[in-house]
């Protein structure tokens, strides 16, 4: 399998690369680069929106949670479906026509300046941390279908997704996102077929453990995934960025439905697969291999390998997404400028420094995300959803609403990276538990102290 991993490895980055060099022709301006030209139908809207969604946490991570705490894993990228619904629904008109390019400017325009700075600064410093997180499994998958750890070719691969996203910017992560996400269903429906239909002497037992809470995952669970994971797919950077370059805003609501269901049902998928690897392979079987590893090594070669590409395109297309979006939040956003140039520069400084993490580093992709979800969620969901329903209809206080962003991201900074200090001044552990609850719902009744009642002009 090296060898035919190798050459299909080589084929699938040339064919990137070429998509990038291609599209240089194409991009006559900051707004074709950074959003695609904000003209893109629903197919392409759709397409690229599933690719970003679906990644090393949706797929590696959703089965390895799986594997730990049974059928109720479904539950993340269940939340994360309804968040694009209600986000169809209720905001997705709403903000494409507002016309912002990047969620910091979309506070910019409806806010204040701080607030826009606050909350490029929280996606561009968390989100550095998701694309380590996304490399560390790519050296994960690279080195489970090589045979051997080949941190020369891990950083090869590292660097040709770098390079062609600068070259291309969001017009070529569009058009990588289609073949990407084309091999990603494909490798996770054989993968399925596979293991039910070939292997499935233990499918009566599966299907008799299908439960949506247990010992290890409860109702408390329930809240905190709704609103932290939910509020990402609802009002989140990534997910957002895919609506800015829609051609209009039905475009926009459309993509978003359709990538809720789609969504629900790849939820469904994939958390399958993860009960049969968790009914099927014993921890001593699987080693440090992972869920997915594990149902890969005892599948057909030529099914192997086309779902190793499958996971290699989820983790491709969710990697260049971030890395284009948190590159150009960081010029526009922070530095004020809408230059090409520099979000190129951006694009490679940021994405050799999460190489950096990955390589010199180890990081969980589940872990990393919430992480930055637990952040970005209570500073952000609120006061930005309060601000656009009330954009052009009431006065927003700037000053109050800057507290809503500042107090919520706090609370999220206080329970991702200070529980360990939290605990030793005495803070009770159920407490904690919730800080990121509690966060968003001070964020929340600031948000609406934030909204006058005078009418805007």
């Amino acid at each position: 399998m090296n060898h035919i991993f190798a050459a299909a490895l080589l084929l699938y980055l040339i064919v990137f690369i070429v998509i990038g060099v291609l599209d240089i022709r194409n991009i006559k301006s900051f707004t074709d680069y950074s959003v695609a030209g904000k003209k893109q139908n629903s197919r392409s809207v759709l397409m690229t929106l599933l690719a970003t969604m679906i990644g090393a946490s949706t797929t590696i991570g959703i089965t390895d949670t799986v594997y730990d705490i049974g059928f109720p894993g479904i539950w993340w990228l269940v939340f994360g479906a309804i968040g694009l619904i209600l986000q169809s629904l209720f905001l997705s008109k709403k903000v494409r026509d507002i016309g912002a390019d990047t969620v910091p400017d979309l506070a910019g325009q409806i806010g204040a300046r701080p607030a826009e700075i606050i909350i490029s600064l929280i996606i561009v410093i968390s989100w550095i941390g998701v694309i380590a997180g996304q490399l560390v499994a790519l050296n994960s998958l690279i080195t489970f279908a090589f045979g051997r750890s080949s941190t020369v070719l891990f950083v090869i691969t590292s660097i040709i997704v770098i390079a062609y996203t600068a070259i291309g910017g969001q017009i070529s992560v569009v058009k990588t996102d289609k073949v990407q996400l084309f091999i990603i269903l494909i490798g996770v429906t054989i993968c399925m077929a596979c293991l039910y239909l070939t292997r499935g002497d233990n499918n009566a037992a599966i299907m008799h453990n299908i439960e949506l809470l247990n010992d290890h995952y409860k109702v408390s669970n329930l809240f905190t995934q709704f609103f932290v994971i939910g509020g990402v797919f609802f009002l989140g950077p990534d997910i957002l960025s895919r609506n800015f370059m829609a051609k209009d805003s039905e475009t926009a609501r459309n993509a978003a439905f359709s990538a809720g269901l789609v969504l629900f049902l790849f939820s469904v998928v994939i958390t399958l697969i993860g009960m049969w690897i968790k009914y099927n392979i014993t921890p001593e079987e699987m080693g440090d291999m992972g869920a997915l590893m594990a149902a890969i090594s005892i599948m057909p070669a030529w099914a192997a390998i086309l779902l190793i590409f499958g996971l290699l395109s989820a983790i491709l297309s969710s990697t260049d997404t971030c890395i284009i979006n948190a590159s150009t939040i960081f010029v526009k956003d922070i530095l004020k400028k809408e230059s090409v140039k520099g979000v190129r520069i951006a694009v490679i400084v940021i994405g050799f420094t999460a190489l950096m993490l990955a390589a010199f580093g180890q990081g969980d992709i589940m872990s990393l995300l919430t992480g930055a979800y637990s952040i970005y969620t209570p500073g952000v969901i609120f006061p930005l959803t309060v601000a656009i329903f009330a954009y052009k209809k009431r006065e927003i206080n700037p000053g109050i609403w800057i507290a809503a962003v500042a107090a919520g991201g706090l609370f999220g900074i206080l329970a991702t990276y200070f529980g360990a200090v939290l605990a030793r001044l005495g803070v009770p552990a159920a407490m904690m538990e919730y800080l990121t609850l509690f966060g968003m719902g001070i964020s929340f009744v600031l948000s609406l102290l934030s909204v006058e009642w005078k009418t805007a002009e």
